[in-house]
């Protein structure tokens, strides 16, 4: 199917997209660079298997879970949003294509990352817990709030994507001669 070619300035627009490649590319490497980070925890881990207490070695296994975590967040915003805000991958039917991509869009993207954030704050909690001894009452209560507001601005972002998404279930009534939506 050919399309009609584009004017100049929407040419130009929808070109723009593509200044968004470099900064995708830049967190490919940024994820090399936690493999890199997790290889040598996961080293230091082993070479100090016979002198690390339980406590020493839920840290740095936490310290592990963290690293893999926002290595996940940055899969996220590199493959959803390459797709959503660039162009299409071409992975359909591909045995290794995501669950989550086939209905990826920038409000599930939203709600997908923060959910991201609040499980990447919960185990640097958690590590502070384990660790509170050696952490400051100001630094531990800042970190619960910061967690808190992380959990809350989810919520808002998830309540307000499902308003949009779906004006039903969040409790509002089409206006009056506007056409159903099947669901």
């Amino acid at each position: 199917m050919a399309y009609p070619p584009l004017r100049p300035i929407p040419r130009i627009i929808f070109a723009s997209r593509w200044l968004q490649l470099p900064l995708y590319l830049g967190l490919i490497i940024a994820q090399g660079v936690y493999v890199y980070h997790f290889l040598h925890e996961v080293w230091h881990l082993l070479s100090h298997v016979t002198t690390y207490d339980e406590t020493k070695i839920m840290l740095v296994v936490l310290g592990l879970i963290d690293v893999v975590m926002i290595s996940n967040l940055l899969i996220m915003v590199i493959v959803g949003g390459y797709e959503t805000f660039v162009s299409r991958l071409g992975i359909d039917n591909h045995p290794d294509e995501p669950e989550w991509l086939d209905h990826v869009n920038a409000g599930v993207l939203k709600v997908k990352l923060s959910m991201a954030l609040i499980g990447i704050s919960s185990i640097h909690l958690l590590k502070t817990f384990i660790d509170a001894d050696q952490r400051s009452h100001h630094t531990i209560m800042w970190q619960g709030i910061i967690h808190v507001a992380f959990l809350l601005s989810a919520l808002a972002m998830a309540w307000v994507d499902r308003m949009v998404s779906h004006p039903h279930a969040a409790g509002h009534a089409p206006a009056a001669g506007a056409p159903q939506q099947a669901h």
